[in-house]
Formats: C-alpha cells, sequence, structure tokens
C-alpha cells in the first residue's frame, strides 16, 4: 500500500511540483511519515514546511501565467521526477528507498505527461486554459491533503 502511495504522491508532483514536495514536508512535520535520522530529516523541520508550501502557492499562481514554460521541457520535467523520487523515499523509508523512488519517479512521469494531456484537453473543451488549470490545482491539492491523511 505504501507503495502506491508514493506512485500517488509522484502523480500529485506531476501536477503540481512543490505541492508534491509540500504534502512531504507537511507528512514529516506533523510525524505521519518518519525521517529523522536520515538524509530526509530536512522535510520535518518547520522551515522546509514553510518554504515548500509557500513555494506550492507560489506554483499555483505561476502556473496560470502565460509565459510559464512547460511542464515538459527537461528543467520542469526533471524537477518533478527527483521531487517524486524523494517523496517516494520518504514515505517508504529507508529499507525500501529503492522502490519508493521508483513508485514516485513512475508516478511523476505519468502526472507530468497525462496531467498535461489532460488539461490540454480540459481547456480545448473549455476554450480557454484558465478553468481547466484551476482543475488540475484543485485535483493535486486534494489529492496531496487525501493522500497524506492515507498514511496516517
Amino acid at each position: 500500500m505504501i507503495y502506491v502511495i508514493g506512485l500517488l504522491l509522484g502523480v500529485v508532483t506531476g501536477l503540481r511540483a512543490m505541492t508534491g514536495a509540500a504534502a512531504v514536508s507537511w507528512a514529516a512535520y506533523l510525524g505521519i511519515v518518519n525521517v529523522s535520522g536520515t538524509w530526509l530529516s530536512f522535510l520535518g523541520s518547520i522551515w522546509a514546511v514553510a518554504i515548500f508550501t509557500a513555494l506550492a502557492l507560489g506554483e499555483l499562481v505561476t502556473d496560470q501565467l502565460p509565459t510559464t514554460p512547460s511542464r515538459k521541457i527537461p528543467v520542469q520535467f526533471g524537477t518533478r521526477v527527483v521531487i517524486g523520487a524523494t517523496a517516494g523515499v520518504a514515505i517508504a523509508g529507508p529499507a525500501n528507498w529503492m522502490f519508493g523512488a521508483l513508485a514516485g519517479i513512475v508516478g511523476a512521469v505519468i502526472g507530468t505527461l497525462g496531467g498535461a494531456s489532460i488539461r490540454g484537453k480540459l481547456a480545448a473543451s473549455f476554450g480557454q486554459d484558465r478553468p481547466a488549470a484551476l482543475i488540475e490545482d484543485a485535483v493535486a491539492i486534494i489529492g496531496a491533503v487525501l493522500l497524506v491523511l492515507a498514511l496516517k
């Protein structure tokens, strides 16, 4: 079950990279995910929570801008893959880090490519991008919250 959550959190990360990072940081801060004593222990600090939450909120704003680059360009795509892998490792724990990373990576690829495709189709049906972007925002945020709660 933990790998399914890692995969789905990777999907969230593919939709909104910083939402996935903020979700894992909140899970660590609240003690839902134990990262103490690992290289990911910084995720449980109030500073990480504040920074990732601020970045997630900023991403929601910048995603609406017409100058925002595609999530499929190498830097954007790579960021999502790295954050997805990190989220998967944090959730799976040090003993299962490789499978956790793989689940997060696969989820991030699915979320990045699938999210772009679905958003494009939604935008075409609405005749504009904003409603599709807002739906994608809602899916990412609600999904992240539900996944963190599922870890309890």
